[in-house]
């Protein structure tokens, strides 16, 4: 069965994005090469990146713009090359280079997709998304960057859950810059730590 990982950026009030739906703030200070380094390498994976609408019309505007291939080479190739999901009733079609529209309810298709054969997925920003399908059970791990910035207010990526949530912590690395990268994984009813 495919696994399903969500990948996101953090502040520490736990926001991913503000109360304007800007999440520019997660790219401030990119002058740590070992954060480049880790950054570089998470774009160069592999597998199949996850968006609801807004976050795929973000990324869909940027990634493949000669800016990003100039000034991020490595990231923008991963993010150009790799398979592509988005959910969206509104979107007519994807035109992203290798983008699949999903217009069905999220929890019933990422049913569908993770029982299929293929590469893992990951599902970046996209708080509805991740919302809907932590609600399900459907994310197998969850990836946060924390960064070291307080926005007072914005959207978390959970708006909307109706269970708690509980998880624990299967590895963290810490950066120059202050940034912590902390990955967890659901607890499983019924599973001893």
């Amino acid at each position: 069965m495919r696994k399903l990982a969500v990948f996101n950026h953090v502040s520490l009030d736990g926001y991913f994005v503000d109360i304007n739906g800007d999440m520019s703030w997660a790219k401030a200070d990119q002058g740590d090469a070992e954060w480049n380094t880790f950054v570089s390498e998470n774009a160069s994976g592999g597998g199949v990146l996850v968006f609801g609408r807004t976050t795929y019309d973000m990324m869909a505007s940027f990634w493949p713009t000669p800016f990003a291939m100039e000034n991020m080479p490595a990231v923008a190739e991963g993010m150009n090359r790799m398979p592509k999901v988005v959910f969206s009733r509104t979107l007519d079609q994807a035109s992203w280079n290798n983008t699949k529209l999903v217009k069905g309810d999220p929890a019933t298709e990422m049913r569908k997709m993770k029982s299929e054969l293929g590469k893992d997925m990951v599902i970046l920003g996209s708080g509805s998304i991740v919302s809907q399908l932590a609600q399900e059970g459907l994310i197998d791990e969850y990836q946060f960057v924390v960064n070291p910035i307080v926005l007072g207010k914005g959207r978390t990526l959970f708006d909307g859950l109706k269970e708690k949530l509980t998880l624990k912590l299967t590895r963290s690395r810490t950066f120059g810059n202050g940034k912590v990268f902390l990955c967890y994984e659901p607890r499983r009813e019924g599973k001893t730590q």
